[in-house]
């Protein structure tokens, strides 16, 4: 039986922050539906692609591309005024803002509720960066778009749906690395429990799938190189991994207060409880050792929520496919659950999904929900041999049930520079 979940401690319950809407689009699909049927049946996203220089030779590289391109969604002229990342961050954040029963432009704003933004990028408009400066070089400044510097910009994403819900009370743009759509999200908790705001629009978005970030990547050896295997090639926690895979998309999560959703009688996917942030200090590129910046996160978050660990059932990793980063993880949640991880069901998706940078985050964050709304742990689909140094309790190929009652999971994000952030959630409104 499950333990009863305390109550954050000396929180108000107006400004208790809950999930009232998800929207993601990945390489598994367009949308929330269609991903998490994707993710649960062991779908997997990941393909090998010729990744090489237009004008150069031929180079194969992994990758986990968007189901759906986003500009197919948008109307041509939005489409044509934005960066992929934008187009990807636009598209989750109008499902999720439909999913939370919310307009999805202007009116939002417009009827007096007080509306944020944040959207965490790691490239940011790389992507536009690269096509400007081909402009640039090819034809010179007159070929340059008047709308090249808004676009280029690591806040484009989050400005675009701005724009969209018309969010006078403020449009934020964490960037650190990996963890910017989590460090979003611990960003919209905070705004909540601060009372500034009464609904935050948070998540993240990437895309970066370009010859240069592979081979900048690949110089770093942190890439799979299973370039003849590609549904094999991510393997989170697995003896046999070797990189990981990059992918793009983005995931939204409409972030509320207990009191406004309750007053406009708004369903509840669960509560976002707890956030932790910290950071190694230690290497731009290597976690800590023993994976301590991690564990203190964790610990920081269950602490923030107010649940001991025995109370989490569920993590969804980080868990990017690299030797070392997997390790460091696995020992960061030893330290921080002790034996209680033995009952704690682990889950890797971006062995489906890919490593969407700046959006992964956000996107597990979207995951982590469904596994508690459907009460079910989704697989690592490509999981053969758990790393006997990890010692986790990974879910393998098939999906896990999530035991009846009160509930909490946990998802982690880590990226370089240090940063690492985890975010606790739980079933109730």
């Amino acid at each position: 039986m499950s333990p009863q979940l305390r109550a954050a401690p000396d929180r108000d319950a107006t400004t208790a922050a809950v999930i009232t809407g998800l929207g993601m689009t990945t390489a598994l699909g367009g949308d929330v539906p269609s991903t998490w049927s994707a993710l649960l049946g062991g779908a997997c996203g990941v393909e090998s692609i010729d990744y090489g220089p237009p004008d150069g030779p031929s180079q194969v590289y992994l990758a986990a591309p968007a189901a759906v391109d986003p500009g197919s969604v948008l109307s041509p002229a939005k489409a044509a005024h934005c960066d992929r990342s934008a187009q990807f961050a636009l598209v989750a954040a109008r499902e999720a803002l439909r999913d939370a029963g919310l307009p999805d432009g202007k009116a939002l704003a417009g009827s007096g509720s007080r509306v944020v933004v944040v959207v965490g990028v790691g490239l940011g408009g790389f992507l536009s960066i690269l096509d400007q400066n081909r402009r640039l070089e090819t034809g010179g400044p007159d070929r340059v778009s008047p709308r090249a510097i808004p676009v280029m910009l690591p806040n484009h994403a989050a400005a675009e749906v701005g724009l969209m819900v018309g969010a006078t009370c403020g449009v934020h743009t964490p960037v650190s690395a990996c963890a910017s759509g989590a460090e979003a999200l611990a960003q919209a908790l905070a705004l909540i429990r601060e009372d500034r705001a009464d609904v935050v629009i948070a998540g993240g978005a990437e895309a970066g799938l370009h010859p240069l970030i592979f081979a900048g990547f690949a110089r770093l050896r942190a890439l799979s190189r299973r370039c003849d295997d590609p549904e094999r090639a991510s393997r989170p926690f697995d003896a046999d991994r070797d990189g990981f895979v990059m992918g793009e998309g983005a995931g939204i999560l409409v972030v509320e207060s207990a009191g406004h959703a309750a007053a406009r009688g708004a369903r509840v996917h669960c509560r976002l409880t707890g956030a932790g942030i910290t950071n190694d200090s230690h290497h731009v590129a290597q976690p800590a050792p023993g994976g301590t910046g991690c564990a203190a996160a964790v610990t920081a978050a269950l602490g923030d929520a107010g649940l001991f660990p025995e109370e989490v059932r569920h993590v969804n990793a980080h868990a990017t496919s690299t030797p070392v980063g997997d390790l460091s993880e696995a020992q960061a949640l030893h330290t921080a659950f002790g034996k209680v991880l033995d009952d704690v069901t682990v889950s890797a998706t971006k062995a489906a999904l890919g490593h969407t940078l700046g959006a992964a985050g956000a996107i597990e964050a979207v995951t982590t929900v469904l596994a508690l709304r459907d009460r079910t742990a989704p697989p690592t689909r490509s999981l053969e041999r758990v790393d006997p140094a990890i010692e986790l309790n990974v879910v393998g190929r098939e999906p896990e049930p999530l035991p009846a009652g009160p509930l909490a999971a946990l998802s982690t994000s880590m990226g370089f520079g240090g940063h690492n952030v985890a975010l606790a959630f739980t079933t109730g409104s």
